[in-house]
């Protein structure tokens, strides 16, 4: 395949399929599932019931919030309580112990916040019902928690004078039942049909073929796989994650799970247009979301089809960079893997993230960095994004002299605000967090290289904690209980220190009543408005990160030297 074919195949794919998805999301979360709803119907009533809730019945955003933030409660004190009870519960071929306190704690934290982190080798830690109640249920509500907020601030958007912007529980239940399981389990089909395990067998011991032992582990995977990828969780089921080839047989398992993990982000683009009746608008967002994401994937792929110092020294010079890379894929598609992974909030890897250049590594972090908009996770990269262009719009009539407004409706002190503070709250917890790190021994102990590497992969931990997407430089000894606990609050931060804000922003625009734009009103659809939106990225992620970027990822790569 020629160079630069397989981003390009995959992105149009995705963008491709997005445009029918988008139209399937707009009508589930209005609640016309057609023919789906009459075959699901009575689980989707059956969950009401479960949950005493009337779908017909919305909520004011702080009655949302309250609703996300007691669910998200529910879950993180049962994920805990099924971790500490391994030991005794069923489903366990291997006989694995309860997980000790603190990685329990950071793993709740981190499936129940959708990023997934693992500090731990999955298939020596948690067993197969932990694996299927624990981590795949999050997998699935987590991403549809999401998707929900997402709608909600959608709605503010779309609304006039109205007090209230969804039913939470029918947007969670929805999202779920109509959206993740019926394209998760086609997934899961495929995967299955190619190679990936589905099994309730344990560890299976084999003889290899010089006369060694190995111990491969088994379980039912395949469905972990699928969701973990559609619902930007990344969090997999081997320590290899994708790269092992139980979890990703082939090169089509490969541009599957990585279709499905841009797919659903690409679609709530869309899904903006349609909801607010003008679907230039979300064609603007999606156009902003590829130009971010397109200008990751060139500079990365650029550095990777260059050797790393480690290989220049070998006589090595003209390879491109194959170290820590699965010799299943090729360059091209691990490179876009690496950096859609961490352009979306999934965080699963068919690579080692630790092995790229420095430039790549940089990227990696970047794409985090600007607050995972580049188009994000489920639903959260769609309110990330919202949040840029309320600041952009806000920025953009201040420069002209007018009075900002989105859609028609005015954004004044209270919405940008709100908007500010959903966008600063990661910046200002992330690069406190790294101080803390780097100046205290129990930080710098977790470090496996020196100088500027050393620095990158404590800053690539944070960075990937508080945007929620879980993957992580490999040099890093992140299993200490001070890595657990910093970085598990960092993530219930990160997630919901940002839906909050989102969700009273979404409030204070239903309560307004939306008026015709008109011709002083600047359009959030054309092209220099797309340009202003990047620029707004942009310029939030340089002025915040650059400094610390400099001491890790940029100074690794102007030495040129070996860390």
């Amino acid at each position: 395949m020629p160079e630069l074919a397989f981003p390009v195949i995959l992105v149009a794919l995705a963008v491709a399929a997005a445009w029918p998805l988008s139209w399937w999301l707009e009508r589930v979360y209005a609640g016309r599932t057609g023919v789906l709803g009459r075959v699901l119907g009575p689980a989707e009533r059956g969950a009401y019931r479960l949950l005493r809730t009337d779908p017909g019945r919305e909520h004011g955003w702080a009655a949302y919030a309250r609703c996300v933030l007691l669910f998200s409660a529910a879950c993180f004190l049962l994920l805990c309580l099924l971790q500490r009870l391994q030991a005794h519960l069923p489903l366990n071929p291997d006989g694995l112990g309860a997980v000790s306190p603190a990685p329990a704690f950071n793993t709740a934290a981190s499936f129940v916040t959708n990023t997934n982190w693992q500090g731990y080798v999955p298939e020596q830690t948690m067993s197969q019902l932990i694996q299927m109640a624990g981590l795949s249920v999050q997998n699935f509500v987590s991403a549809a928690v999401g998707m929900a907020v997402a709608v909600a601030l959608v709605r503010g958007i779309a609304r006039s004078r109205s007090g209230t912007v969804g039913n939470f529980w029918a947007d969670l239940v929805r999202g779920t039942l109509y959206v993740l399981v019926p394209i998760c389990l086609a997934i899961a089909v495929v995967l299955v049909g190619r190679g990936a395990v589905m099994t309730f067998g344990g560890t299976e011991t084999v003889t290899t073929l010089d006369g060694g032992t190995q111990h491969i582990a088994r379980g039912p995977f395949a469905a972990q796989e699928a969701v973990k990828q559609l619902g930007t969780n990344g969090g997999g089921t081997f320590n290899a994650n994708s790269a092992h080839p139980l979890s990703n047989p082939t090169a089509l398992t490969n541009l599957l799970a990585n279709w499905a993990l841009l797919v659903v982000p690409f679609a709530f683009a869309f899904t903006y247009g349609r909801m607010v009746g003008r679907r230039r608008e979300g064609v603007a967002i999606l156009a902003a979301m590829l130009i971010l994401l397109g200008a990751g994937l060139t500079t990365a792929l650029v550095a990777e089809h260059h050797a790393t110092p480690a290989l220049a020294a070998a006589g090595y010079d003209g390879a491109p960079n194959m170290e820590g890379k699965e010799q299943r894929f090729t360059v091209d598609e691990a490179v876009t893997w690496s950096v859609t992974t961490t352009g979306t909030s999934t965080g699963a890897v068919n690579s080692m993230h630790d092995s790229y250049t420095a430039t790549a590594g940089g990227v990696q972090m970047a794409m985090m960095l600007l607050g995972e908009v580049a188009p994000g996770g489920v639903g959260a990269g769609l309110y990330g994004m919202l949040l840029f262009v309320l600041v952009a719009v806000f920025v953009g009539g201040l420069m002209i002299g007018r009075t900002p407004e989105l859609l028609g409706k005015r954004i004044g002190s209270r919405e940008v605000r709100l908007a500010l503070l959903g966008v600063l709250v990661m910046p200002v917890g992330f690069l406190l967090c790294v101080a803390v790190a780097a100046a205290t021994g129990a930080g710098t102990a977790g470090p496996l290289n020196a100088g500027p590497h050393g620095f990158s992969e404590i800053l690539y931990a944070f960075a990937s904690a508080w945007n929620n997407n879980g993957s992580a430089f490999a040099g890093l000894s992140a299993n200490t209980d001070f890595y657990d606990l910093m970085l598990g609050v960092a993530m219930l931060i990160g997630r919901f220190g940002v839906i909050v804000p989102v969700l009273a922003l979404a409030g204070a625009l239903a309560g307004q009543q939306r008026r015709p734009q008109g011709p002083g009103t600047m359009p959030s659809s054309s092209p220099v408005f797309v340009a202003l939106l990047v620029g707004t990225v942009l310029l939030v992620g340089a002025l915040s990160f650059f400094p610390a970027l400099a001491l890790g990822p940029f100074a690794e790569a102007l030495t040129g030297r070996l860390y």
